[in-house]
């Protein structure tokens, strides 16, 4: 089972704490008993606090955790929630979180943030050149607190280097769920998504979903090339765009590109394409002559085709399958 510790504060929106909470309480189980199959629980939840005792939350709700911080023995993923709205104290207020979260990242652990609370790995330098996304509104402030970060708010979810973020105070289930997918699977993930009635993981805060690839590498004009794919895959283009972007010859591109990344340009797009298409399956009633166009391509029976050879099925079978 995958040990995962909820971080309680102070101030915090308590939905973003008890949501992701109960997501991952219930990943493997819920299905399964609603369904007449074996549960099977994914995730030990543990809840904890700085000093152990109850935190007051974002209105008149106290919640009282498990332990203290420094009582958690093993966890493989940290979960932090949003911090309340006031930032500019957040690692004061919260003192003894930093050194805390330092220790268990360097140990392998996981760290996971949403909303305000991304400003608090934030400020510890913890993100410093990473991509990162938190809620839209707090985003210019955030760039001008922490410049050296790669901040993302059209993204509703970020990964990069073992950190996640996510985006408002409902992107906490966004995220919740994109980690029991990315920890436990998409079956488990989509079969979580269908026993709490959550609408599958939304990537983008702007736009239609998709979910982020790989992109842990230090090639900086790959990184400008993917971030310019991320934001324009959704229309046609020829490759030289992004090669423009990236300041390189076509020639040149394509083989920094497949170096830095594992794929080529095509492909990496075409893979980025099908991602969106999977969440607009997912959870959209499009037409697919709709979701091909969603994506960037206008011809259906090509967009079928790719799709069955990037995932193996038909996106008619693969909408019945996983289908909200």
């Amino acid at each position: 089972m995958i040990e995962v510790t909820v971080l309680l504060l102070d101030q915090t929106f308590s939905s973003t704490a008890v949501g992701p909470m109960e997501v991952f309480r219930h990943a493997g189980s819920l299905w399964n008993h609603l369904t007449g199959k074996p549960v099977k629980p994914r995730f030990k939840v543990k809840t904890a606090s700085v000093d152990g005792k109850a935190v007051l939350c974002d209105g008149p709700i106290h919640i009282q955790p498990m332990t203290a911080i420094q009582s958690i023995r093993n966890t493989d993923l940290i979960f932090i929630p949003t911090t309340g709205l006031s930032l500019d104290d957040v690692v004061e207020r919260n003192a003894p979180v930093v050194p805390w979260l330092k220790r268990w990242h360097e140990r392998g652990a996981a760290i996971a943030s949403v909303c305000s609370g991304v400003g608090m790995v934030a400020a510890a330098g913890m993100l410093d050149g990473k991509r990162a996304t938190t809620h839209w509104a707090l985003a210019e402030r955030f760039r001008e607190k922490y410049p050296k970060v790669k901040w993302m708010p059209e993204l509703m979810v970020t990964e990069d280097r073992g950190f996640y973020c996510g985006g408002g105070v409902h992107a906490a289930l966004d995220l919740s769920l994109y980690l029991v997918e990315k920890f436990c699977g998409h079956d488990v993930a989509m079969e979580s998504s269908k026993a709490l009635l959550i609408d599958t993981p939304r990537a983008w805060q702007a736009g239609f979903a998709v979910v982020p690839l790989k992109t842990e590498h230090n090639d900086e004009a790959i990184s400008t090339a993917q971030d310019w794919l991320h934001e324009n895959f959704h229309r046609p283009f020829p490759l030289e765009a992004p090669a423009h972007k990236a300041g390189m010859s076509l020639r040149n591109f394509i083989r920094r590109f497949k170096q830095a990344t594992g794929d080529s340009p095509l492909t990496y797009l075409q893979k980025l394409r099908v991602a969106a298409a999977k969440r607009l399956l997912e959870c959209n009633h499009r037409t697919m002559q709709e979701i091909s166009d969603a994506v960037g391509y206008q011809d259906v029976a090509f967009f079928r085709a790719l799709f069955q050879r990037h995932t193996g099925v038909s996106p008619s079978a693969y909408r019945e399958k996983f289908g909200v």
